[in-house]
């Protein structure tokens, strides 16, 4: 069964948060990630909160765990720490 991340997020250093950008695409592929939604033009209509929303679809929900638990992901995230305020959802799809 298919599963995602549901990230947003607000960014708040451009340049620090695109060196995880840089990191991160790659990773996510590694784990056979596939970015359905990554940025772009959005409205928020029920409530507010963030600028921006990834959606990621993985294979499994193991497979999203693994990516996200990886060693080289967690790496990847030293530098979201001070650039960016985000939720991060690991969540199974639907049959």
């Amino acid at each position: 069964m298919k599963a995602y991340w549901v990230v947003r997020g607000n960014i708040l250093n451009q340049e620090e948060y695109s060196k995880y950008i840089d990191l991160a695409g790659p990773i996510v592929h590694k784990h056979n990630g596939n970015f359905l939604v990554r940025g772009g033009q959005q409205i928020e209509v029920e409530g507010e909160g963030f600028d921006r929303t990834v959606l990621i679809e993985f294979n499994s929900f193991d497979e999203a765990l693994s990516c996200y638990n990886s060693h080289e992901y967690q790496e990847a995230l030293n530098y979201v720490k001070n650039s960016a305020k985000r939720l991060v959802t690991i969540v199974e799809g639907i049959d």
